[in-house]
């Protein structure tokens, strides 16, 4: 241990579980299997002799990967056989942030949006170069600590955007409200960590890197009715449609993030699918903030209510205690975990892949500052 353990009247174990404690907020964890899997793929696809990054993408075997990982989607948000498509595009969930304009925004019309924190703003800022855009909430007066309730959607709205959790200020929606628009889901940072009735969103987007893949990819889950309504001519490459009637294959496809991808969904479901690991999720976050409201050296971010199982933020009562705890947490093996400079503190991503054990670790070294000062 280090020069601050001899200190210590409690010294726990921290190298017990794993190297490093990755609460990275995206790129992020991935299961062990993933990257062993992923590994092996590059050096030899398939037993082809052939590594996964020089195959053609419309290969036997590729074209498998895709269409694998297009149906597995559907069936762990339940939405096979509800008219639902699922690609994986490139550009980030930040060109979604135009591509759902272009998409549904009628040339006249106007589109209702929840202001949660910096990535619905970012939606927000692209949406009004499309037409009228409607806040319909905001918690941006608090510094995004909370999420607004009870807000009135505009039954003439093209459709209303959210984003379900919010990376940088550790809030997450519990509910969603109900309207008669098509309702558009950004859900980057909390997609398969929680079971919901996916059917009530018309369009859900998310970047792989947080519970999918590596960076590099988008999901865009898609119900086929909606589209095609809204009077524009849009470029073919920003069409969902020509995506849809090309098969996620309009492009050359970012090959090894879907395949990744396709690996960590078969991992979810080899574990139990969504509602399994949404028990692991809600027992990690439990066990965090549970320490966060008991240490008197901590305090959280967010407003209790809306706290996000996916990030938590939390700040040090006295900023004094910053540097004994850095060198605490960093000597215990954690590695990601200062929180974004809107907000400061700590930032304790929990991903799926985010084994509870690494958490125990992080509950330990805040029990051991608390001992320590």
């Amino acid at each position: 241990m280090g020069r601050f353990s001899k200190n210590l009247k409690f010294a726990p174990n921290y190298n017990h579980i794993m190297k490093k404690h990755n609460y990275s907020a995206g790129p992020c964890i991935l299961p062990q299997e993933v990257f062993e899997k992923s590994a092996q793929a590059i050096l030899n696809f398939n037993n082809s002799d052939l590594s996964l990054l020089e195959i053609s993408h419309r290969s036997k075997d590729f074209v498998a990967v895709m269409d694998d990982a297009r149906a597995l989607v559907l069936e762990l948000l339940g939405l096979e056989n509800k008219g639902y498509q699922a690609l994986f595009l490139a550009g980030g969930a930040s060109l979604e942030f135009l591509m759902v304009p272009y998409n549904l925004m009628k040339s006249d019309g106007k589109a209702a949006y929840l202001d949660t924190g910096t990535w619905a703003n970012n939606a927000i800022k692209e949406a009004k170069h499309f037409g009228e855009t409607l806040i319909v909430g905001s918690s941006k007066e608090a510094n995004y600590n909370y999420i607004p309730k009870n807000i009135e959607i505009p039954s003439d709205a093209s459709y209303f955007h959210c984003t379900s959790n919010n990376t940088i200020f550790g809030t997450q929606m519990k509910s969603f409200p109900k309207t008669n628009v098509p309702v558009v889901c950004d859900m980057s940072s909390d997609i398969f960590s929680r079971t919901l009735d996916f059917s009530q969103f018309d369009i859900i987007y998310a970047g792989a890197q947080k519970n999918m893949g590596p960076a590099g990819t988008t999901l865009v889950v898609i119900k086929e009715d909606i589209l095609g309504k809204n009077g524009r001519e849009i470029p073919s490459m920003l069409d969902y449609a020509k995506h849809i009637k090309a098969e996620s294959m309009y492009n050359t496809p970012p090959v090894f993030p879907v395949y990744a991808s396709l690996l960590t969904l078969q991992w979810l479901k080899k574990l139990g699918g969504i509602a399994a690991i949404e028990k692991i999720n809600n027992a990690k976050a439990d066990l965090l903030y549970n320490e966060i409201d008991r240490n008197p050296l901590f305090k959280g971010a967010a407003a209790v209510e809306d706290r996000s199982n996916m990030n938590a933020t939390f700040l040090l009562n006295n900023p004094e205690h910053a540097s004994i705890f850095d060198a605490m947490w960093k000597e215990a093996g954690i590695s990601g975990l200062p929180g974004h400079r809107s907000v400061g503190g700590y930032r304790a991503s929990m991903y799926n892949a985010m084994p509870i054990e690494s958490v125990q670790v992080l509950v330990d070294v805040m029990q051991a500052l608390e001992k320590a000062v």
